[in-house]
């Protein structure tokens, strides 16, 4: 009786044993992405009042709407990476009565930190280059949807403020890979600024 016993336990066990196992899903991957060599030349276009350096695999293209109104000052630009699906949108102003320093470095403070809701967190960085720009570069963590904006200023005339758009769902794990690439472009730019003669 026992060796039967032993028998129908080994068949049990083995057939037990053969039976597929529950589905294990794979982690979720990403796309690669081929970044091309950095190369940047000038933007120094007749009438504006400023110059910066921007990579060749972007565009300027000048900005003419606001929020479906026309923009303030005909200095308001894009710089678009269609290879990324992006774009920095840039716009410009003059310091004065109608726009005190104070008030656009309060705008641009409340612009990015708009995206708390959807951000793990905002860093400053300080900008001081020997171009006489001052400002700020803001590095918003999470699924906001600017993650990489600036203001810089001469303190006196000029304010230049930028903003990274994709045209895609702010997923910070996806677009990590491209923001960090965009952002040396970035911070390129900045440090190229240089502001023109009023």
């Amino acid at each position: 009786m026992r060796p039967v016993i032993y028998f129908l336990l080994a068949v049990i066990l083995c057939t037990a044993a053969c039976q597929p196992q529950g589905f294990t899903p794979k982690p979720r991957g990403f796309f690669r992405v081929d970044f091309p060599k950095k190369e940047y030349r000038l933007f120094n276009e007749p009438g504006y009042p400023y110059s910066f350096e921007y990579p060749v695999y972007a565009n300027i293209v000048k900005d003419t709407l606001f929020f479906d109104a026309k923009a303030e000052n005909p200095w308001w630009i894009n710089v678009e990476f269609p290879e990324f699906n992006s774009k920095v949108y840039m716009s410009y102003k003059v310091v004065g009565q109608q726009n005190s320093l104070d008030k656009l470095i309060n705008d641009a403070f409340k612009l990015t930190y708009k995206h708390t809701l959807k951000a793990d967190g905002i860093d400053e960085v300080e900008i001081n280059t020997p171009n006489n720009v001052h400002g700020l570069f803001y590095q918003v963590g999470g699924n906001a949807a600017s993650a990489k904006q600036f203001y810089a200023t001469d303190s006196i005339h000029h304010y230049l403020r930028g903003a990274l758009y994709f045209y895609a769902p702010p997923n910070a794990d996806s677009l990590a890979p491209m923001q960090k690439f965009l952002q040396e472009d970035m911070w390129h730019l900045v440090n190229t600024l240089k502001w023109k003669a009023n």
